[in-house]
């Protein structure tokens, strides 16, 4: 583990279910609790900060999904890759945070006019070897992949999703230290599970059940030997304690009800 972990959150100053992009936003409109997603915000990011350096970036009005900063792009080195949303609600979101970014030193890189990318979302590099997986299928598009390979000279797997409710892949696939994967086999095609178990040995895989994807147990935050999580069942308690990770519980319910969680609500500012 790096000697001082960053994550990037944003307060939920705004956060609100104002508009459809989702299924978790279907029958949820307008009913999220500002006093209990800030309670919830809160507690997340107490619990963060004692395993990490939390860096903020300001909320934008009228940008309520902006508290998910997973997806405002992708950080490798001193490299920021903006996102482009697929859904025109979000694209406010996109010059506040390379604004931030461009503040803190980084060097910005685009993706190509007309390509869409959710960050850190749908790329998430694995935790064993120097490789990137790309979900697509609902809101990043399958040729990120080549762009994201050639920009950083590193292996890029495309991952098409296929559960419209696992529509980023952070929702269903959570690379953790050491190598280890925790995954929902039945968010993937045919395809993209060949892919996994080819470069994941099954000795270093974790499939959660649907109860625990659900409770959204992959979007979690990994630093260390630590897992971070809205919920997990004890049968997944104990199937990352036995690799070796202690598993922190931080409710997140009203997150839940726009699509996201605990790893949806932080982007890791310092990865290699």
């Amino acid at each position: 583990m790096p000697s001082n972990p960053r994550l990037l959150m944003c307060p939920p100053t705004h956060f609100a279910v104002d508009y459809v992009i989702n299924p978790w936003m279907e029958g949820n409109l307008h009913s999220a609790d500002p006093a209990r997603a800030q309670s919830q915000w809160a507690a997340l990011h107490e619990t963060l900060s004692d395993l990490a350096r939390i860096d903020l970036v300001a909320p934008g009005e009228g940008l309520p999904d902006m508290p998910f900063t997973a997806n405002a792009g992708l950080v490798l080195d001193d490299v920021f890759v903006p996102s482009r949303f697929h859904h025109a609600q979000r694209r406010g979101e996109e010059a506040l945070f390379t604004d931030w970014f461009a503040q803190q030193g980084f060097t910005i890189r685009h993706l190509p006019v007309g390509m869409d990318f959710e960050g850190a979302g749908d790329a998430l590099l694995d935790r064993g070897a120097p490789r990137l997986w790309l979900g697509h299928g609902h809101r990043s598009d399958a040729g990120v992949a080549q762009e994201v390979a050639a920009m950083f000279d590193l292996e890029a797997i495309p991952l098409r999703l296929s559960d419209p409710r696992f529509y980023h892949l952070d929702t269903c696939f959570c690379p953790l230290t050491g190598g280890w994967l925790l995954y929902y086999p039945p968010a993937f095609d045919a395809e993209a599970i060949g892919a996994i178990a080819a470069r994941i040995p099954e000795s270093r895989r974790i499939a959660v059940s649907e109860q625990d994807a659900l409770a959204f147990a992959c979007n979690a935050v990994n630093i260390g030997t630590t897992v971070v999580v809205n919920r997990a069942s004890s049968a997944l308690k104990t199937a990352l304690g036995d690799a070796g990770f202690e598993v922190i519980e931080t409710p997140l319910g009203e997150f839940l009800k726009t699509g996201g969680s605990a790893k949806c609500l932080t982007l890791r500012l310092d990865e290699p």
